[in-house]
């Protein structure tokens, strides 16, 4: 059964001075997890610093106020000391090795997840490790379900951040809108829902969600949500490792996302997706 918990149900620790730490999916809460999940909050004018191991990864997404991310300056190295600030649209890939700092003057809330064995997951990870990656997720394209009211924005893909150890992307449910009963083989599947409400439905067995929960789902568990609220229930959800098949139940409607050609506010996005299945197991080049 999927293992589900409201972030307002774990406490937090000191990170750093300023710093609390939600651990929220961890090994302790989800036996064999290879994605470890915190929600940090840095107060204005605080600090707190990031090491990610040689055959690691991690990646965060800022999900309110703004913060500056800094990497050092690697050892033997003619590169400096480099940053980048970042607001409440920002996902950010840590590569293997990373070392740096987050940094926030006004204060900033932030989801961190790391995948401690993403070499495994991903050969290439190791020997040719993607750098540094940010990207500006309301500037990405969005694309429609075919059957129903759903929108769907990529965070972390093969083409975004160069590994296949994970994939991320945001789901945005208009109230009333219903999705397709289906599993996943072959990942470990989980979400966190940003805003609104609705009911989750694992292998058939249905309970609320809202703002602030995260769903954990096993490998081949069936699944699908309906958003019940007044507003739009949006979550981001993401898979270790990034490349699985989607199984669809019988009478179900595959999906078929379609490109739009527009970013979430309506202009043209930094970059094109086609039109493609959910039914693919192999990630298309451009997604």
């Amino acid at each position: 059964m999927a293992i589900t918990f409201n972030e307002s149900s774990v406490a937090g620790e000191a990170l750093a001075a300023g710093v609390l730490r939600q651990r929220l999916l961890t090994e302790a809460r989800v036996s064999g997890t290879r994605i470890l999940l915190d929600r940090l909050t840095l107060s204005p004018d605080t600090s707190t610093a990031f090491e990610i191991g040689p055959r690691s990864l991690g990646w965060l997404q800022v999900l309110g106020g703004t913060a500056i991310l800094r990497q050092a300056a690697s050892a033997g190295s003619a590169r400096s000391e480099s940053s980048v600030a970042l607001g409440d649209s920002h996902v950010v890939f840590l590569p293997p090795g990373f070392s740096g700092t987050l940094a926030s003057a006004t204060g900033a809330q932030v989801l961190f997840a790391q995948v401690p064995s993403a070499a495994e997951l991903d050969p290439k990870l190791a020997s040719a490790p993607p750098p540094l990656r940010v990207i500006d997720w309301k500037r990405e394209p969005v694309l429609d379900s075919e059957h129903d009211a759903r929108k769907r924005i990529y965070l972390v893909t093969p083409a975004l951040f160069g590994t296949t150890a994970i994939k991320g992307e945001m789901i945005i449910y208009p109230p009333g809108t219903c999705a397709a009963n289906h599993h996943h083989e072959g990942a470990e599947h989980f979400m966190y829902l940003l805003s609104g409400r609705g009911v989750a439905h694992a292998n058939e067995q249905p309970f609320p969600v809202q703002a602030g929960d995260l769903v954990w789902f096993a490998d081949r568990e069936r699944h699908f949500f309906i958003s019940d609220g007044d507003q739009d229930m949006v979550f981001v959800e993401f898979f270790a490792p990034g490349g699985y098949k989607t199984v669809w139940a019988p009478g179900a409607s595959v999906c078929t996302w379609i490109a739009t050609g527009r970013d979430i506010g309506g202009q043209v996005p930094v970059r094109e997706v086609r039109s493609h299945s959910s039914a693919d197991h192999e990630s298309q080049a451009d997604v």
